[in-house]
């Protein structure tokens, strides 16, 4: 469900969250959105929590839906300051059932590198969806493993308790993994949840990271101003827990090239990380990266960047690694993904450039 809430629009999350009037004092009632609050939680009220969470969805909005009884903190309905507790769980209840559409099978090529009877690993392309939502329901990765396992009778695309077990953006490119059965499935979301995934990845930065190694943490949640992007609430009170640990691979004139390892995994993580630090990532559009944001004035060095721009037409992000322990057998898996042939000649421009600095 968050999968299609995230490409809802402001309009349609906000029709969703208005009650309707003139309904029975005792409707049947059906679960539209549930949101588990980490650990962690500090206390803060059900409204701002929600508010962070569902993109397009307003606070008034909100608390008008909690005047009406649809918002619930572990099944009994509260109002907008309710102060949610770690583990809460919130679910948001409508008197209409929710929307629900089914995943076909398509026949869209995808590379598989590695496949056994619990899972199977993908090497996504930039450019592919990975789960259906608002403007997108067909055409995406879910609807082409449904047709590479068509013919798996245990395999059904419309159980929630099979298939993708993590996600990574349309434009960002790299390894997934993905369950062929709800125990594998299970047994890799706890280890998403704990954190003993090991995931790297490659990304391609404006400006110089001054130093080699770093930690950035800060919680990261749906920005009040721009609900199209993410953003850092350093003081906490906001947002979800999310730690990106990054090193300095090559410096290449007014870019560089790191390594970021992910300790959690919240959406787009990375790019707002990096951006939070000064370096955005290169030609990240949603966060400005398509700007020319370092360098000089000079006309040649602007056709230069437009030029890169044209080679890699969409954020410098790639999941190049994924390791975890396998579900049934317990044994260490690591995969390894080739960064791909935009990613690489942009870098390889670049590194030309640093060499040159004739522009």
């Amino acid at each position: 469900m968050d999968e299609f809430l995230d490409e809802m629009d402001d309009e349609q999350v906000d029709d969703l969250l208005q009650p309707e009037e003139g309904e029975d004092k005792t409707p049947q009632l059906y679960e539209h959105f549930r949101f588990v609050a980490d650990r962690g939680q500090s206390l803060l009220r059900v409204d701002k929590f929600l508010v962070d969470r569902m993109f397009g969805a307003t606070r008034n909005r909100i608390q008008s839906a909690a005047d009406a009884g649809c918002i619930m903190a572990n099944g009994k309905p509260v109002k907008s300051n309710y102060r949610v507790k770690p583990e809460d769980v919130v679910t948001i209840m409508m008197t209409r059932p929710p929307r629900t559409f089914e995943i076909l099978p398509e026949n869209i090529p995808i590379k598989i590198v590695y496949e056994d009877d619990d899972l199977l690993v993908v090497d996504k392309p930039a450019g592919l969806v990975v789960h259906p939502g608002h403007g997108n329901y067909t055409g995406t990765l879910v609807n082409a493993l449904a047709w590479y396992l068509k013919d798996d009778p245990t395999y059904d695309p419309n159980d929630p308790a099979l298939g993708l077990v993590h996600r990574i953006d349309k434009d960002t490119s790299g390894l997934l993994v993905v369950a062929k059965k709800p125990e594998a499935k299970a047994n890799l979301s706890m280890q998403f949840f704990h954190k003993t995934t090991k995931r790297e990845y490659r990304a391609l930065v404006w400006g110089i990271v001054r130093d080699d190694e770093g930690r950035i943490e800060g919680n990261i949640g749906r920005n009040p101003r721009d609900r199209m992007q993410m953003t850092v609430f350093p003081e906490g009170d906001q947002g979800k827990t999310a730690v990106t640990h990054y090193s300095v691979l090559e410096r290449l004139g007014y870019v560089t090239l790191v390594k970021c390892r992910l300790e959690t995994g919240r959406t787009h993580q990375i790019r707002v990380h990096m951006k939070y630090i000064g370096h955005t990532l290169f030609n990240d559009e949603r966060y400005g990266g398509n700007e020319i944001l370092k360098g000089t004035t000079s006309s040649k060095y602007k056709q230069f960047v437009d030029n890169c721009f044209a080679i890699c037409p969409r954020q410098a992000l790639h999941a190049k690694t994924l390791g975890f322990v396998h579900p049934s057998t317990g044994e260490e898996m690591f995969f390894d993904s080739e960064i791909p042939a935009d990613m690489t000649a942009l870098i390889d421009k670049w590194r030309v450039y640093a060499t040159t600095k004739e522009l």
